[in-house]
């Protein structure tokens, strides 16, 4: 694997949970802040996927009918 190198400043407080972290862990610093970094791309990424999907279906003229709309908007109430 490739790797690249990126610089972040942290707050200190921050800075020091990890240390602590790694140290209570035996992990390195790099390790958590890879960790991290990588669930929370994930856990994040969902919402680019949905909007090129969004996109590409509205490019297709796939929308809801009318009558489509006022069923969800009658099932919840709006």
């Amino acid at each position: 694997m490739t790797a690249k190198t990126i610089n972040v400043r942290l707050p200190e407080a921050l800075y020091n949970q990890i240390e602590e972290l790694a140290k209570a862990t035996a992990r390195t610093k790099s390790f958590l802040t890879i960790d991290a970094l990588t669930h929370y791309v994930q856990r994040e990424s969902w919402q680019i996927r949905d909007i090129h999907e969004g996109i590409q279906e509205a490019d297709a003229g796939e929308f809801a009918t009318d009558d489509q709309v006022r069923a969800v908007f009658a099932k919840y109430g709006a």
